[in-house]
This record gives structure tokens, sequence and C-alpha cells, in this order.
């Protein structure tokens, strides 16, 4: 029985002028030659570096897949199919091997998971590069943390200053409540508690329970 195919092509927005059309008539060839029926083709203008939730096709395309709707899904070439990183290009590979469907880029014909043995293979080659990609951007991303830190750029939330603490004594010296202060000093509630604590101060009580007490000024049941 032959392979049903499903045909993914896709154009960027970005490549202003180009139609698909001419990755959709290579494909269609290529089908005809080897007598593959089509059973559906997903056409997609959107950039290849955004995931599935902002590609429609390639979201049906998923969805399909998951339903058996086809058994090989056909590309132009890999960057057509997904330019999202090398991890990420793989996740999406092993869940077309998960549902049993098989890849194929027209224009890289190393890059095909038709055979069981070359998919394990495969799949096992990118997902040791997209480990590498994974560690590269990790070290990258250290390097540029103490690159700026030995420039002398400080991270996370900014250290409580001497100054701060004397304009926070100047707040609360002026019998202002906790939240006002906050608001006031445009400290954050949590530091304005932390330190007010820190520095001796209460609470002061709440208007609502103030204004109770001066109503029935002798406790009881009223």
């Amino acid at each position: 029985m032959p392979m049903r195919v499903a045909i993914y092509a896709r154009v960027s927005t970005d490549d202003k002028g180009q139609e698909p059309e001419n990755q959709l008539r290579q494909l269609r060839e290529w089908c005809g030659r080897m007598g593959y029926p089509i059973e559906r083709e997903y056409v997609e203008h959107e950039n290849g570096g955004k995931g599935v939730e902002y590609r429609k096709q390639l979201g049906a395309m998923f969805a399909g897949a998951a339903r058996r709707e086809f058994d090989l899904l056909l590309v132009w070439s890999l960057d057509r199919f997904s330019r999202e990183g090398m991890a990420t290009t793989v996740g999406h590979l092993q869940r077309l091997a998960a549902h049993g469907i098989a890849f194929r880029s027209f224009t890289e014909e190393h890059l095909s998971t038709e055979n069981e043995l070359v998919r394990n293979i495969l799949l096992a080659t990118l997902s040791s590069l997209a480990k590498l990609e994974r560690e590269k951007i990790s070290q990258r991303t250290k390097a540029g943390l103490e690159r700026a830190r030995a420039m002398g750029k400080v991270f996370g939330r900014p250290k409580f200053s001497d100054g701060d603490r004397e304009k926070l004594r100047a707040a609360l010296d002026g019998g202002n409540s906790w939240h006002s202060v906050s608001m006031a000093t445009r400290i954050p509630y949590s530091t304005v508690k932390k330190h007010a604590r820190a520095l001796g101060y209460e609470p002061r009580r709440r208007a609502a329970t103030a204004i109770t007490a001066a109503k029935n000024p002798h406790g009881g049941d009223g």
C-alpha cells in the first residue's frame, strides 16, 4: 500500500515576493513519481521561528498526524519546517515519530525517517546536537552575565541603602501607616514591613478598628 503524504510548505512573511508554489510544485512532482497519494497540503505564511501556537497550519498538521491521517510528512527543507532551534525542531520530529509518522526533507535526502533504523540513528544524532546547542546557549548566557558583573552591573532586587532606611524612618516618624508609607515612598510594602520591624516600629491599628472603638468607647455589646 503506498504511503499517504501530507505536504507542509512555508514562506516567511519577511520573504517579500516569495510564494510557496515553487516548493509545492516540486513536492507534488516527487509524490507523483513515487506513486504516493497526497492527502493534504498545509501551506503556511509565517515566520519559521515562531512556535506551533502562532503557526496554524503547523498545528493543524500535528493534529492530523495524531489522527494518523497520513503516513509521511514531506517538506522542502528542514528550515521550511522549523527555524525554532535544534532542540525544538528535534522535539517536532520526535512528536511525529511518536504518532508513527515518517518525515522527509526533499532537498536534504539524509533527513529522512522512513526507515526505522535510520530514523532512530537520525533522531539520536539530532538529539545530541540539540543538547550541544543548549549547552552552548547556557555557556554564552553565563559568560554574558559574568561580563556584565565585571563591568559593575548589579542583577536582582536593588539593595536597601542607608538613604532608603532614613527615608523610611522619616515617613514612619510621621505616624503614617505602613501601607501609606509604601505608597508615598514607592518602597514595596513587604520591604517597608521588614525594615519597619527591624527599626522597632509597630504597625498602626487599622482605621476600621479605630472607628469601631470611637463608636463604642465602653466596649461590651452596646
